[in-house]
């Protein structure tokens, strides 16, 4: 196989432009052409390393044709005589990631499962459409199965217009592609197009409708190779990942070691005051532990939050049986258990840093007769110290809120004695409302404000250090943006940092250590990668790397957690504690706050353990919580 070099002015010159626009993925952690530590752990391989291609060659021959170049670190098909390209390896249930930059006019393709046994690789190898969709000539836009599946939206979305993520040519764009008997699937540019299962009666009928219909072979082998089509035009590749699927779906797990610890009630014997398991019409209502953090006021108590809108406290004590009904705000709160609800209810449950003197606590709730979001400010009753009174409460902050989906809500006072407050993009999906990148919403952003000092008409003041204070038209509340669904915010009570689960859409769930002015990323990327085609906000800085992310094949909806501050669990010790709420994965991330990067991540328990939310007590104590109509929700860890 021959090793591909540098080439003229005119691949050159189109490499060049290949570096223009809006990128693909971050290479401020990886680099083009790299695997991230996590891809590493979780089985990804290149396929193409930025400097030769020895993974390729031509169709039905031995070498590469003379027309495909490295340049740049990108693999170019530049002139003539390149050919259609296949990967040395056969695939059969695999993933791949591809970034594409097509040029103007200009038609490519993606195929897989080719075989070597006809006169064209499409003969037997179902192919991905790669275009210029503004100025090609193929009604077959990019991202389309050719002839066969085009975008879709789900039948869920609030928008059903067609769908089309791609960026012009001169960018750089990417393909996720999944084939593998559970299921196929392609995403442009992180948006998911269609899925698709090969074979059933739904691809036959599509097939025996197409051009491929004449072909017998064609989708049929089961595996083969991956093909990069020449059709005569300008195209450049990178960043060309692939994974092997196991005849299960499963994928390697990015860990680097298993803990094997266990799951125990923390407070066994606990009854919550006036909760029942049953609604006024019989039902059965599970209880939702979304929050449990204490008072800074020597009590030795902890307080948790319920999504129905009820507030408890009780005495941290493993074998405490009594607990005081702090609040009730059911008849304000919306209830999860409405039809598309889920993600509203009470989210978030603060308490003040002065709460010893003050006896104020903060929650953030979805307003059950508006579309908004509520901060609220309550005081203990003078006469009863596990009471709330309910007549003291003070509206901090409203926000509207469009979608019922992505309110986000997790609320905590950080070192500086300031509330963050975390808020999704607005809900549905693919940011609609372009929130992640625009500063003159509040929307897709962490949010820092002062509680003790009203300002104006405001509920609260502006911390005159907050990064877009003096900003034109940017909201001064916002202290970080880029934000799809904050799932949740933690400060590591050691180090100051603040940590964040920002839950993705359609392949990524990302862990951030959010700084001041940060932007994250969305929409313009979920977690490193490319997502839609919206042009890039003039004026914002550029997106922040996660300090980790995983795959939807590994999970598919993140819990952010908290860092282990306590001395009983030695080997949780300043790790960061996060889940996966579809898997039931619960994992321990160790993170060098020097050089702000992970160094491991571990397995804490394997599967099955749906947490909806960490907490943590006066000790550093880290407890999660699941769903249960028996009212056990709060759990801990255990050898």
């Amino acid at each position: 196989m021959i090793l591909l070099k540098l080439v003229g002015k005119c691949a050159a010159a189109f490499a060049v432009t290949c570096m223009v626009g809006v990128p693909s993925s971050a290479f401020a952690q990886t680099g083009a052409n790299q695997l991230s530590e996590a891809e590493k752990r979780s089985g990804w391989k290149l396929l193409f390393d930025g400097k030769s291609a020895d993974a390729w060659r031509n169709y039905q021959k031995d070498t590469l044709g003379e027309g495909w170049k490295v340049v740049d670190g990108t693999l170019v098909r530049a002139e003539k005589g390149a050919g259609d390209i296949i990967s040395k390896e056969k695939y059969d249930a695999f993933e791949l990631l591809i970034d594409y930059k097509i040029s103007p006019e200009g038609n490519s393709g993606l195929m897989f499962h080719v075989t070597e046994d006809n006169a064209k690789p499409w003969h037997s190898g179902p192919e991905i459409q790669i275009q210029d969709n503004v100025d090609g000539h193929d009604p077959q836009k990019a991202g389309w199965l050719y002839q066969l599946y085009k975008p879709t939206p789900p039948r869920w979305a609030a928008d059903q217009t067609p769908v089309d993520s791609s960026r012009p040519a001169g960018q750089w764009n990417q393909i996720y592609l999944r084939i593998a008997p559970q299921g196929c699937e392609v995403c442009l540019n992180g948006v998911r197009y269609y899925t698709f299962k090969i074979g059933n009666n739904d691809w036959n009928r599509r097939v025996s409708q197409s051009k491929f219909a004449k072909f017998p072979a064609f989708g049929k082998a089961g595996k083969g190779h991956i093909c990069l089509q020449d059709h005569g035009d300008k195209v450049a590749y990178r960043n060309i990942k692939v994974r092997r699927i196991n005849d299960d779906g499963s994928v390697p797990q990015p860990i680097d070691g298993k803990l094997e610890l266990k799951s125990e009630l923390a407070f066994p014997n606990l009854k919550l005051d006036q909760w029942e398991a049953v609604d006024d019409d019989g039902k059965i209502r599970s209880l939702r532990i979304l929050e449990l953090t204490y008072p800074r006021d020597d009590s030795n108590r902890v307080f948790i939050a319920s999504q129905y809108g009820e507030i408890w406290a009780f005495q941290n004590d493993p074998q405490t049986v009594k607990s005081h009904r702090v609040l009730d705000m059911r008849s304000e709160v919306a209830d999860w258990k409405n039809s598309g609800g889920n993600e509203q209810g009470l989210l978030g449950l603060a308490m003040h840093p002065d709460f010893k003197n003050n006896q104020k606590f903060y929650v953030y709730y979805s307003d059950a007769d508006n579309d908004r979001s509520v901060v609220s400010e309550f005081t203990m009753s003078k006469d009863n110290p596990n009471k709330a009174d309910a007549a003291t409460e003070r509206m901090v902050m409203e926000i509207a809120q469009p979608y019922k989906n992505h309110n986000g809500g997790s609320m905590e006072f950080g070192p500086d004695g300031y509330l963050y407050i975390g808020l999704g993009d607005g809900g549905d999906r693919n940011d609609p409302k372009a929130a992640g990148q625009d500063l003159s919403k509040l929307l897709g952003s962490i949010l820092r404000i002062d509680v003790d000092n009203p300002s104006g008409d405001k509920g609260y003041g502006i911390p005159s250090d907050n990064p877009f204070v003096k900003t034109p038209d940017a909201h001064p509340e916002i202290y970080a943006f880029g934000i799809r669904n904050p799932w949740r915010l933690a400060f590591d009570r050691q180090t100051g940092d603040l940590w964040m689960g920002d839950v993705g859409q359609e392949l990524w769930e990302e862990v951030n250590v959010v700084t001041k002015g940060g932007n994250y990323g969305w929409s313009n990327r979920e977690g490193t990668n490319s997502f839609g085609n919206r042009p890039p906000v003039a004026g914002v800085s550029d997106p922040i790397d996660p300090v980790w992310q995983y795959d939807h094949r590994i999970g598919r909806s993140i819990t952010g957690g908290r860092v282990y501050r306590n001395a009983r669990l030695p080997e949780l010790n300043g790790k960061y504690l996060y889940a996966d709420y579809v898997t039931g994965v619960v994992w321990a991330l160790s993170f060098d706050p020097e050089t702000k990067r992970a160094t491991a991540n571990e397995q804490v328990i394997p599967e099955g353990v749906q947490v909806l939310g960490f907490g943590e007590d006066q000790n550093g104590e880290i407890y999660y919580f699941t769903e249960s109509p028996r009212g056990e929700c709060i759990y801990r860890f255990a050898n």
